[in-house]
């Protein structure tokens, strides 16, 4: 199936940065991750928002910043973005931006969950989400960082349905949208259901994970690349001007925390499942 990536309501469906110098990261990340960069904001018109694509499909965008710290936002999609802003409200979280539209694209909201994590509302128009998701240079998941377990998933279950599984013992916690690998199956991902086969019940579903912080750390959404090597990948990230915070290897993938050159954090994972793992170090 060729047609375009769609995103139940509920489902992480975007990302972008916001830098204080946009030109800049377009050049950090265009290197690291082959990203071609497209203004989408009309000539003359205020403002910019750089589309970020792989083969012509939308990975995701950078923007420029209202303050000096830079960081990367996770949308969520939504079948109403005016009626989720109320239930997030009602839940007790806030609405931070109210909807708005943004041009033909679609309708968005800033939002901030009990525990203070950021998060943006996307109920699309012409832009649908990310077109390219789980390979090199691509998106491959958001992770909420939150200091209560409990707490964060009595929210977000009752803004936007999710479920939270242990899908292997001693694992992360994951967060599923019901359906979604049905959904997946029937529009872009034919084949999913048969690749998953030897995967935890359920992991199709999966939108993203939570993770507990450590105490008097931030709650945050934090976002994950795919690369396809991750040794490779960190190297560029330091000639960039971009730092290392944190690296780890585990049964299924080696991973690094990056902190790009004007402060925004993010994850870069190569997928190293056991049956490859033994050319790991």
């Amino acid at each position: 199936m060729s047609g375009p990536r769609t995103y139940l309501h509920g489902v992480t469906c975007w990302i972008d940065t916001e830098q204080p110098d946009p030109a800049a990261a377009a050049r950090f990340y265009g290197e690291l991750f082959g990203w071609t960069l497209t203004e989408a904001v009309p000539p003359g018109a205020p403002g910019s928002y750089l589309i970020a694509t792989l083969d012509g499909k939308d990975v995701g965008a950078i923007a420029p910043g209202s303050t000096d710290t830079a960081a990367w936002n996770t949308y969520v999609a939504v079948d109403d973005a005016d009626a989720t802003a109320r239930a997030v409200a009602e839940a007790g979280g806030t609405v931070g931006s109210a909807p708005t539209d943004v041009g033909p694209a679609g309708r968005t909201a800033t939002c901030v969950d009990p525990a203070g994590a950021e998060f943006r509302l996307w109920q699309a128009g012409r832009r649908l989400g990310a077109q390219v998701v789980s390979a090199p240079g691509g998106w491959n998941f958001s992770d909420l960082h939150t200091p209560d377990r409990d707490a964060a998933l009595a929210f977000y279950r009752s803004v936007f349905g999710w479920r939270a599984v242990d899908l292997a013992p001693g694992g992360p916690i994951m967060l599923q949208v019901p359906g979604y690998g049905d959904h997946l199956a029937a529009t872009v991902d034919p084949d999913i259901h048969r690749r998953q086969a030897a995967a935890p019940p359920g992991f199709a579903d999966v939108i993203g994970g939570l993770v507990l912080t450590d105490l008097g750390e931030p709650a945050r959404w934090q976002v994950t690349f795919t690369v396809a090597d991750r040794d490779n990948s960190a190297a560029t990230v330091e000639r960039l001007g971009g730092q290392i915070v944190t690296s780890a290897d585990d049964l299924w993938s080696r991973k690094a925390l990056i902190r790009d050159p004007q402060g925004a954090h993010f994850t870069i994972s190569q997928f190293t499942p056991p049956s490859t793992g033994s050319n790991r170090t």
